[in-house]
Order: C-alpha cells, then sequence, then structure tokens
C-alpha cells in the first residue's frame, strides 16, 4: 500500500459520529480507494498541521497533497466514490459559509448527540489494512 497515492480521512477517533462515517464509507467504498487515520494519531500529527490534531471538530481529507476540511471534505469523499453518491454534488450549490455553518453546529454537539468513547477506534482484522497510525 503505497499513502502517497491513496486518498486519507483523517477523524476524531473518539466521536461516534465520525466513527460512524468511516464505518459507512467503508461499507459504500468498493474500490478501497480511502485510508484512514484517528486525528489523535502520530500519523496525523506529522502529516497535518498542529490546529488540525488539537481542535477535533473537522473531518479532514488529505488528496492529492491537498488538504480539506468540514463539508467540501464530505462532498468531496462521496464525489469520489461515485455511483449514486455523486448526488451530494449538490451540496456544492450551497454556499460554503451555510453549509460550514451547519457542519460546525452538528459538530460542536456530536458528543451529546453521538456519543464519545473513552478510547480511540481500534480496527478490526480486516480493517487494518485500511487504517494508517
Amino acid at each position: 500500500m503505497n499513502i502517497k497515492d491513496q486518498p486519507i480521512i483523517f477523524f476524531d477517533g473518539v466521536c461516534g459520529l465520525c466513527n460512524g462515517f468511516v464505518d459507512f464509507i467503508m461499507s459504500i467504498d468498493h474500490k478501497k480507494r480511502f485510508l484512514f487515520s484517528p486525528l489523535q494519531s502520530e500519523f496525523a500529527k506529522t502529516h497535518l498541521p498542529p490546529g488540525m490534531t488539537q481542535d477535533l471538530k473537522s473531518v479532514v481529507l488529505l488528496s492529492e497533497g491537498k488538504l480539506h476540511t468540514k463539508s467540501e471534505a464530505v462532498i468531496k469523499v462521496m464525489s469520489e466514490i461515485g455511483g449514486i453518491w455523486k448526488v451530494i454534488n449538490l451540496g456544492k450549490i450551497l454556499p460554503r459559509a451555510l453549509s460550514n455553518k451547519v457542519y460546525d453546529m452538528v459538530a460542536e454537539n456530536r458528543y451529546s448527540l453521538f456519543g464519545k468513547k473513552e478510547t480511540c477506534r481500534l480496527p478490526s482484522e480486516e480493517e487494518r489494512q485500511r487504517f494508517v497510525n
């Protein structure tokens, strides 16, 4: 696996919503395009700006050397998966400020709405090849 060639989704490893997003992407990403890494990992700390690993309120996509955050990251992930999931591209017609405002509201309340784990997710044996730490 060459991690430089695959997009990486960084996520809050203790967030129930974020882990649900990772589970969902793994279930629809049949071509296994994406790798995953918790924002709390050493890998994230060495590959992302410090602010992104300290303020865990955004999913981050590293793709083709570019960083995408918040609603832009989610739209780009779904678009890259393709098929019916490309419909999320319609989200691009919303002003980014508005879509990020909604994203921020959910992110601010995600632990109370979706739960928070004590430790970061431990990938199963079959998931391990898709996680970088």
